[in-house]
């Protein structure tokens, strides 16, 4: 099976492409940010591993926001 190229993808294939990239993107930033805020006493384990974790496609945020943030 050959690799498909961006345009040979339909206009459907391609704007649900870019909706899901959109979404993981924000989802990793979002993670990110809050990683870099919270103080390392409310984090579990390191932040660096959270870090590099995060950047796992969908699962790497949904991950860090629920096992990696302490909760009060």
């Amino acid at each position: 099976m050959a690799k498909k190229r961006w345009r040979d993808l339909t206009k459907g294939q391609q704007a649900a492409m870019l909706a899901l990239a959109s979404v993981q993107l924000s989802l990793a930033a979002t993670a990110w940010a809050d990683l870099a805020r919270r103080p390392a006493k409310d984090v579990r384990g390191s932040k660096g591993v959270w870090a590099a974790v995060i950047a796992i496609d969908f699962i790497g945020p949904i991950l860090y926001f629920l096992r990696g943030r302490r909760k009060d």
